[in-house]
């Protein structure tokens, strides 16, 4: 039995129609229609057609698994993507590791900062030390009392806030896999940017400046922040995170 036919008979047993697994998984009925005729090109890709595949199995009550390996099989594994599909999109995405620019730099101020103030503190404490020593020296004086500690500079307290703060009408989305997943780029006509297969263990940060929708294959196995706020991915789905960098909050699960 094919991949289709073996959801499209669970879907039936499950007494549920195209329309109710659309609802459940986001995915059109015309694709999901489509994919139990065994036709996949209406996915838009090899990744695309795993994740449909895993997320409607998940619905009807089948392992996914079986169904994946078999597709490897027939359309060939996800190593199989061209380069250039994964790394030449049709409008460029910044992709950078995390430690490196913006983030290096607040590092670097935040460690300056610190650095000088525990100087200043020490230098402080030690005058203090050495002013109260030669005033019991030259006229004790039981009634005095010690210098109240120096507060914490501007400098410092300046530097935190910008370690926090992300620049206007841009979105910088961190993603970290524990488990291997593909991620697609789709802008909002509903059109494929690009694909790329992020390896567990690994952290992709993107910066987005216009409205772009992220498709996340494996949602229970990656964890994402969009500017410093952590996405819920609790679910075994597909999930697409709208990013409108120009919005107040600039990301939505839809």
């Amino acid at each position: 039995m094919s991949i289709g036919d073996t959801l499209a008979e669970a879907r039936r047993q499950a007494g549920l129609t195209i329309t109710q697994v659309s609802q459940q998984t986001r995915i059109r009925e015309s694709i999901i229609r489509a994919i139990e005729q065994g036709d996949f090109s209406p996915c838009g890709g090899d990744f695309y057609a795993r994740g449909h595949i895993r997320s409607i199995a998940e619905v009807v009550g089948v392992d996914p698994v079986p169904l994946i390996r078999e597709y490897d099989e027939e359309h060939g594994p996800p190593g199989g993507m061209r380069a250039a599909q994964i790394f030449e999109p049709a409008t460029p995405i910044k992709i950078r590791e995390p430690g490196h620019g913006r983030i290096g730099k607040a590092v670097g101020v935040l460690l300056l900062a610190a650095i000088g103030f525990g100087v200043y503190h020490l230098v402080s404490e030690h005058t203090g030390h050495s002013s109260a020593t030669a005033a019991s020296t030259v006229r004790p004086d039981p009634g005095h009392t010690a210098a109240a500690k120096p507060k914490a500079t501007p400098s410092a307290t300046s530097a935190t806030h910008q370690a926090t703060t992300y620049p206007p009408g841009t979105a910088v989305v961190k993603l970290t896999a524990k488990q291997a997943c593909w991620i697609g780029f789709d802008n909002p006509s509903g059109s494929q940017i690009s694909q790329v297969l992020v390896q567990a263990g690994q952290t992709k940060t993107w910066e987005e400046k216009n409205p772009v929708t992220i498709v996340i294959g494996n949602p229970p196995g990656v964890s994402v922040s969009v500017n410093g706020k952590t996405e819920q991915m609790g679910t075994v789905r597909v999930v697409r995170l709208n990013i409108n960098p120009q919005s107040s909050n600039p990301a939505s699960i839809g």
